[in-house]
């Protein structure tokens, strides 16, 4: 099965650019020319990398960033935002996000740097993400010194192997990713040949 590889730009030449500069043969080019179409598509097509232009209309990328943000069954998705002005994009994504969540490629660009950018992207995208913690509920009132340690060993213990199932799942998505950039690394190898 083919990668699937969103192209999130109102050119048509940048859009063609992109896709020329891919490796041919493992990887289906999808393109939509604004924000809403490139969300429709996230949603439906489940892409293994996008690139996503800064600025557009209907929808621009900002928007689209903090949509998936929102999800973290989108947040994994590797992403590369694309646009000729830096700073603009700094201004509305300040750090961290904007050196820890994604990678930045200054428009133009050469194939090398695309290549790199999607290297980067796909690295950034491993890491875990911050999660906000939730809101505690009051203290609950000191509980008497004769309470038995057993109670507390149980609730330890669910604790530990609830997080033993995180792990797990953890263990397996990496798995599924290191396969998935293997297969992105061997397919830019052969085009750089």
């Amino acid at each position: 099965m083919a990668n699937k590889i969103l192209v999130i730009d109102d050119s048509l030449s940048v859009r063609k650019q992109v896709q020329a500069m891919l490796p041919k043969g493992n990887f289906q080019v999808l393109e939509a020319k604004d924000g809403q179409e490139g969300l429709k598509l996230i949603n439906q097509e489940r892409p293994n990398l996008i690139m996503l232009d800064f600025l557009m209309p209907k929808m621009n990328g900002l928007e689209v960033y903090k949509q998936l943000q929102s999800k973290p069954e989108l947040q994994k998705i590797p992403l590369v935002i694309m646009s000729g002005r830096r700073e603009e994009v700094l201004e509305k994504i300040p750090e961290p996000a904007f050196n820890k969540y994604f990678e930045f490629i200054l428009k133009p660009f050469e194939q090398k740097d695309l290549v790199a950018a999607i290297q980067s992207a796909m690295k950034k995208s491993k890491l875990p993400r911050e999660v906000a913690a939730p809101a505690k509920p009051p203290a609950a009132p000191a509980a008497p010194a004769a309470a038995p340690a057993a109670a507390a060993d149980g609730a330890g213990a669910a604790d530990i192997q609830a997080l033993k199932q995180q792990i797990d799942k953890m263990q397996g998505e990496i798995e599924a990713l290191k396969k998935q950039q293997g297969q992105i690394m061997a397919f830019i190898k052969s085009k750089l040949k």
